[in-house]
């Protein structure tokens, strides 16, 4: 079976499967107070809706609420309905404060002092 479709209902297509993508995506960038769902990501970049600005420096990569990466991103090209971003640094956030030491496995987490009286 051969089906032809017009250019305007594969665009309408392509529109409706990005706006569900972006209804149920829960990887997002961050830049400000503005929150750009991701559509679709890989090892050296991701795509946004064609609807985003064209953004470059640093974001936010986040998953949810959960902080992933501080990101260094360029705007490489448009793909269709997608504004693709590449990775010039990508920063992996750790949670807990960074040591300038190593600690042993075995450390105490807490310090109780002794009682009082």
């Amino acid at each position: 079976m051969d089906v032809h479709m017009s250019p305007e209902v594969l665009e309408g297509l392509r529109r409706a499967r990005n706006q569900e993508l972006e209804r149920t995506a829960r990887l997002r960038v961050v830049v400000g107070d503005d929150v750009y769902p991701v559509l679709r990501s890989w090892d050296g970049g991701f795509a946004l809706s064609v609807d985003a600005p064209h953004l470059r420096g640093t974001v936010e990569f986040c998953n949810g609420a959960r902080l992933l990466h501080e990101c260094l991103i360029v705007c490489s090209a448009q793909e269709g309905a997608e504004m693709v971003y590449e990775y010039k640094r990508l920063s992996r956030v750790t949670e807990g404060r960074v040591l300038d030491f190593e600690q042993a496995d075995n450390a105490p987490v807490a310090y109780l002092g002794a009682p009082e009286g």
